[in-house]
């Protein structure tokens, strides 16, 4: 029986993708980002107006799971496939007509960060963190990581970038990532409260309000996508990629060269 990742649900024209493997913190892998394109595509088939995406347990994604990073016969190939195929996913969310709306809690890090900010409004519980930890362990970012530059500008997604800071719930509101902050318990109703308010509205003046205002920001994301999977695929199988990764599940520090 095939683990399940990825769990929809569609109802009134609301697609709910839930990230379900919680106990792990959520890792995105080359399974679970296959189910979740097919809940992405299947949102699409089923015409959403609206697509919410959520997660189980304490964190919204703990990021790419370095694990299997390690122990693929072909890292380079493996981290290809991997960030592409998040990359559809993400393109198709940004591309896509139904407004997401992503609800974060606890820690979003490495490719969980960008995937919550593929979203449209990104609702937040006041201990949500987020966090770009790639070059901590010798990759460069991936899974939408530069379209934050248009979102929290240059210079604040550099140091997050480099120097490994953490973004707090209330810092990504104040920078214009986060829609709403609130309480942990009360994340789900105002999600829900959010997501009514946007069924009940034009489907086709908030699908044309989100692609004007999308291609102003980003005319042309897949190219950064894809220079991201190019970047994070060299530095996969370069000295400093390979000791990153095997001192993260040694579970010690890094010796780089680089």
């Amino acid at each position: 029986m095939t683990e399940t990742f990825v769990r929809y649900e569609y109802a009134a024209g609301v697609a709910r993708i839930t990230l379900a493997d919680g106990e792990r913190g959520n890792p995105i892998h080359h399974a679970s980002v296959a189910q979740l394109h097919d809940a992405v595509r299947s949102a699409h088939r089923d015409g959403a107006r609206v697509v919410v995406l959520a997660a189980e347990g304490r964190f919204f994604s703990v990021g790419g799971d370095l694990g299997a990073f390690a122990g693929a016969d072909d890292v380079a190939a493996f981290i290809d496939d991997l960030a592409e195929a998040l990359h559809r996913v993400v393109s198709e969310l940004v591309r896509s007509d139904a407004i997401v709306v992503s609800a974060v809690q606890g820690t979003a890090a490495g490719a969980g960060f960008p995937l919550a900010a593929a979203a449209d409004v990104v609702i937040a519980a006041d201990s949500a963190k987020f966090s770009l930890a790639y070059t901590k362990v010798g990759l460069s970012p991936d899974g939408g990581s530069s379209l934050l530059v248009n979102t929290l500008g240059l210079h604040r997604t550099l140091r997050l970038a480099l120097l490994g800071d953490l973004l707090t719930a209330q810092d990504a509101y104040a920078a214009g990532l986060v829609a709403r902050v609130v309480p942990a318990d009360e994340l789900a109703t105002t999600v829900d409260k959010v997501v009514d308010g946007l069924a009940a509205g034009s489907a086709t003046a908030n699908a044309a309000a989100k692609r004007l205002l999308r291609e102003v920001a980003a005319p042309t994301p897949e190219t950064a996508l894809r220079q991201e999977s190019l970047s994070i695929r060299t530095l996969s199988v370069s000295p400093d990629g390979r000791e990153g990764v095997a001192a993260f599940v040694e579970k010690r520090a890094p010796r780089f060269n680089g």
